[in-house]
């Protein structure tokens, strides 16, 4: 297995390469998130209350005097400090991912960027901030680490701070301490109960087993006379998984001296040699020994999580590729090229539009629904009952008979009667035509919207559209006119054998001279005619049920079908290359989400080369 220091420095690597690119979250097609590295490696977060000494176990743990000091709320938006040991002799210098390629040799210009960049972000108040600062820190003098540092811990607000900024805090520190692969480093000062800890009540409400949670003591040396804080450091006050460890910081005096860090750590050696107290722990004890000891764990929390980082690489490596797959390769320059590329494209369309039509996708049903539902319901609508009532029976006979009525039969009222009728079911035939288009229509939207390999050119999909609406109306006229024609033929020739076949009425014999004269023109008669005309109409009405569905498919849906886009195509071939290019004008978003995923991609691949080359080198 590789050493702890190519193990952790190359979970730094990782760290900085995701910081790099923003790998934090990125979704697919569908929205769906798809997994980061960055959430899937160990960290460690330092927790603490206000003044409870985070800021000097950090620099002691550095060896560089590097954060802003003050009172109050001094640290206001999280420091990601990665630090990577470099060989001795080489200058140490520092790096922020904000100022990339700036190295800073002056730890002091460090401290004033890391205040100037939370101003940036915050302004000059005590407001707080969730977005992280990236600080590197390269010397011989450091273990590799990544550390988290948190703005502490507080109660109330100060001015110029909202009231609810001590939930705002804890709620910042959570959403680091809470995942199950982040480290906690719970910093309490010994001159304060164990038991108000803030940064161990926080750990004890995400880490109950305290599994991952480091406990550090500071400020042992500024106990009360004749105390100590072996209950504590011993386990036996508060038990955590892992040792107490105590450190001894530089005093404000020592700070206001510019006392350096390698003095500093000698002073700590010494306090707890020659402690009375605290010297049968002198070896377990001290910053040295913390960053060493948060340097295993963190060796071991790897260790455990290479195989399912690895998992995680190789499975995200997969979903990226898919992505890339569905969003397609960069548009070519040649104007053939471009040519042959919407030409692919629209035959993808025309798949998925005919996929629709055929019952491989939803919507083409509802064509069958206008067929099967609308039009019977629009046929039996239509006003009959009111056109072949008794009264406008008689009155129609009677206007068709002229001054001169009728012998036998009112052959031209029969006309007349029928020849109207008819004409009303022009409405139901136009209403299918139009039905059947707006459900093309739709499923064209529908088919442009589904089809993944055209989401990437917002410009095609509009000439796609328009040119598919364009064809369609005229499919639609086409089918207008041939419904109509249908009625009008009807209209133009009744079926006589229908009226042949019809019971004749009895004439009066001629010796029968007491038969009124007006029996023929009574209502029996006037309901007779009204019944056949009704029997002829509703023949009519189930011939045209049939056939409309028949007209209406063959010119609109069927012509949908086999040449919705040809004219398109046609004016294609007439395009020059600008025009074609401007087709395959992309939309900037995807543009960008391949460039995310191309440099993502990227990434994982080199992680996985890296792990391979690493984490298994004996």
């Amino acid at each position: 297995m590789a050493s702890m220091e190519s193990l952790i420095g190359l979970m730094n690597r990782i760290q900085r390469a995701c910081t790099v690119l923003g790998d934090h979250g990125i979704s697919d097609e569908s929205g769906a998130d798809l997994p980061t590295l960055w959430e899937s490696l160990p960290s460690i977060a330092v927790v603490g209350g206000q003044s409870s000494g985070k800021s000097s176990v950090l620099e002691s743990i550095v060896g560089r005097d590097f954060l802003p000091r003050g009172s109050g709320i001094v640290t206001r938006r999280p420091l990601v400090l990665q630090l990577q040991q470099i060989e001795k002799g080489q200058q140490e210098y520092a790096e922020f991912l904000h100022l990339p390629r700036k190295k800073f040799t002056d730890f002091g210009l460090v401290r004033n960027e890391i205040q100037d960049e939370t101003d940036r972000m915050t302004g000059k108040t005590k407001q707080i901030s969730p977005v992280p600062i990236h600080l590197s820190i390269y010397s011989p003098h450091v273990v590799n680490l990544t550390l988290i540092d948190l703005p502490g811990l507080t109660k109330v607000a100060v001015e110029g701070q909202p009231e609810s900024i001590a939930e705002d805090i804890e709620n910042m520190v959570l959403s680091y301490v809470e995942k199950p692969n982040c480290i906690i480093l719970a910093i309490s000062p010994a001159n304060q109960d164990i038991a108000t800890s803030d940064a161990i009540k926080l750990s004890r409400d995400v880490d109950p087993t305290g599994e991952r949670t480091f406990g550090v003591l500071t400020k042992l040396d500024l106990m009360d006379q004749g105390t100590n804080a072996l209950e504590v450091l011993e386990g036996r006050s508060y038990r955590l998984q892992h040792p107490w460890v105590g450190v001894v910081n530089r005093s404000q005096a020592d700070i206001k001296k510019n006392v350096d860090m390698i003095l500093a750590r000698r002073k700590e050696r010494e306090y707890f040699a020659s402690s009375p107290d605290y010297s049968h722990l002198a070896s377990k004890m001290g910053s040295e020994y913390l960053a060493k000891l948060l340097s295993q764990n963190l060796e071991s929390v790897i260790k455990a999580r290479i195989p399912s980082i690895i998992s995680l690489v190789n499975r995200t490596i997969d979903e990226l590729e898919t992505e890339m797959d569905k969003i397609g390769k960069p548009v070519a320059v040649d104007a053939g090229a471009q040519l042959y590329t919407i030409l692919d494209l629209c035959r993808a369309f025309d798949r998925v539009f005919k996929e629709h039509l055929d019952g491989g996708r939803p919507g083409g049903d509802r064509i069958y629904g206008v067929f099967d539902n609308q039009l019977p319901a629009a046929l039996r609508k239509l006003p009959f009952d009111k056109h072949l009532s008794l009264q406008n029976v008689k009155k129609v006979v009677s206007e068709a008979d002229g001054y001169q009525p009728h012998l036998i039969a009112p052959e031209q009222g029969y006309r007349r009667l029928i020849e109207v009728a008819l004409s009303y079911f022009r409405g139901p035939a136009e209403a299918s035509v139009d039905a059947v288009h707006y459900v093309l229509k739709e499923l064209v939207r529908k088919s442009i919207g589904e089809t993944q390999e055209l989401k990437r050119f917002p410009t095609l999909q509009g000439e796609l559209a328009a040119a598919s609406y364009e064809a369609l109306e005229r499919f639609r006229e086409d089918g207008r006119v041939t419904a109509l024609r249908l009625v009008d033929m009807e209209a133009s020739y009744l079926t006589v054998e229908f009226f042949r076949k019809l019971p004749q009425e009895v004439e009066p014999k001629e010796g029968n001279r007491a038969a009124p004269t007006v029996d023929r023109y009574n209502e029996g008669h006037f309901r007779r005619i009204a019944s056949n005309v009704s029997s002829y109409v509703k023949m009519v009405s189930e011939i045209l049920r049939n056939t409309i569905p028949k007209a209406v498919v063959y010119c609109q849906v069927r012509e949908a079908k086999r040449s919705l886009l040809n004219r398109f195509y046609t004016q294609l071939g007439n395009k020059e290359g600008k025009e074609l290019a401007a087709l395959l004008d992309e939309d900037p978003a995807m543009m960008e989400r391949r460039l995310q995923y191309v440099k993502r991609l990227e990434l994982y691949k080199s992680v996985r080369d890296e792990i391979d080359t690493v984490a298994w080198t004996k």
